[in-house]
C-alpha cells in the first residue's frame, strides 16, 4: 500500500466489522480454565492503572474497528507487562488496517484478523507485537467474559448493533436492548469493540473515543463473536487463571497439522497421472 486513502466524507463515527466467520476448530476459552478465582462484583483495567487514553484511532473517518480494538488491547498489554504506555499512532493503526485489507476501506473479518495478529503480529510504535493465541468465548457465559476481564487478557467483541447503539451512544447512554425497529440488530452495522472491564450492570468496552458501558442483556442479544486475546502466559493472574500446558498443547496441534498438509499439498510442476 502506497498511502492511506483519503476518508469518505461526513464521519463521525464508522463502521468496520464484517459478517462473523465461524470455525469449529477455535480454541475454546473454557477449556483453558483452572480452578475459578473470587471474582470481583466490577472490574477496570483503566481504573487499577490510572492514565490509559482511548483514541479514536481513525474510526470516524474509516472501518478500522477491528485493528482500533487490537490497538487498545495492545496499550493495556504493554501496560501491565512492560508498566508502561506506549505510543501507539492513528497511522499505526491506518497502515495495519489497509495492509489486511489491501488498500480499501472495507471493513475486516475478525477471525481473519486474529489469525493476521498471531501469524505476523502488528507494527505499533516502531515494534513488532504479535500474540500468542486466541480463544472463542461464549458470551452467554457471564462468568467467561468477567474471567478474562479480571486476567488482564481482555475481551475483543463483534457487534450486529442496532440503530439504538447510535442514538443511546450519541446522548451518552448506556448501550441496552429497546424494542421496535430501531432496536432489531442492522447487518450494516458490523463492530468490533474491545473491553477491560465490568460493572455490576455489564461489560464496559472502548469504542469509538471513550469508554461505553452496555448491559449483561444487550451483550447477549447483539454479539455475535467474542474472543479472549492472549499475548503471554506471563502475569501472576494469568498463571493461575489459565492452563498453560492446554495452551500450548493446542498450539503445537496447529503446527502439526499445518506442516502435515503442507507435505501432502502438490509440489509446483509436479505431473499427474
Amino acid at each position: 500500500m502506497k498511502a492511506i486513502p483519503k476518508p469518505r466524507p461526513d464521519g463521525i463515527v464508522r463502521f468496520g466489522k464484517r459478517k462473523a466467520k465461524r470455525d469449529d476448530r477455535n480454541l475454546l476459552f473454557a477449556t483453558l480454565l483452572k480452578v475459578p478465582p473470587a471474582l470481583p462484583a466490577e472490574y477496570d483495567f483503566d481504573v487499577v492503572h490510572h492514565g490509559i487514553p482511548t483514541p479514536m484511532f481513525g474510526n470516524d473517518q474509516y472501518g478500522d474497528c477491528v485493528i482500533a480494538g487490537r490497538a487498545h488491547q495492545t496499550l493495556r498489554f504493554e501496560k501491565a507487562e512492560q508498566n508502561k504506555l506506549i505510543a501507539i499512532g492513528d497511522n499505526d493503526v491506518l497502515h495495519e488496517y489497509f495492509g489486511e485489507t489491501g488498500g480499501t476501506d472495507s471493513g475486516l473479518v475478525v477471525l481473519d484478523s486474529l489469525k493476521e495478529w498471531r501469524k505476523r503480529g502488528w507494527l505499533a510504535a516502531k515494534r513488532r507485537y504479535k500474540i500468542k493465541a486466541f480463544a472463542q468465548i461464549d458470551q452467554g457465559k457471564r462468568s467467561e467474559v468477567k474471567r478474562a476481564v479480571f486476567m488482564d487478557i481482555g475481551v475483543g467483541l463483534g457487534f450486529t448493533l442496532p440503530d439504538a447503539a447510535l442514538t443511546q451512544f450519541y446522548a451518552g447512554k448506556p448501550w441496552a436492548v429497546v424494542g421496535g425497529k430501531a432496536g432489531q440488530p442492522n447487518p450494516r452495522n458490523g463492530h468490533y469493540v474491545y473491553v477491560p472491564g465490568y460493572t455490576r450492570s455489564g461489560p464496559v468496552c472502548v469504542t469509538w473515543g471513550r469508554k461505553q458501558q452496555m448491559s449483561w442483556a444487550f451483550l447477549v442479544k447483539y454479539c455475535d463473536e467474542a474472543y479472549a486475546i492472549i499475548d503471554a502466559i506471563d502475569t501472576a493472574k494469568k498463571k493461575r487463571g489459565l492452563d498453560a500446558g492446554k495452551l500450548d498443547a493446542f498450539l503445537a496441534g496447529l503446527r502439526k497439522a499445518k506442516a502435515t498438509a503442507k507435505k501432502r499439498a502438490p509440489r509446483a510442476g509436479a505431473r499427474h497421472g
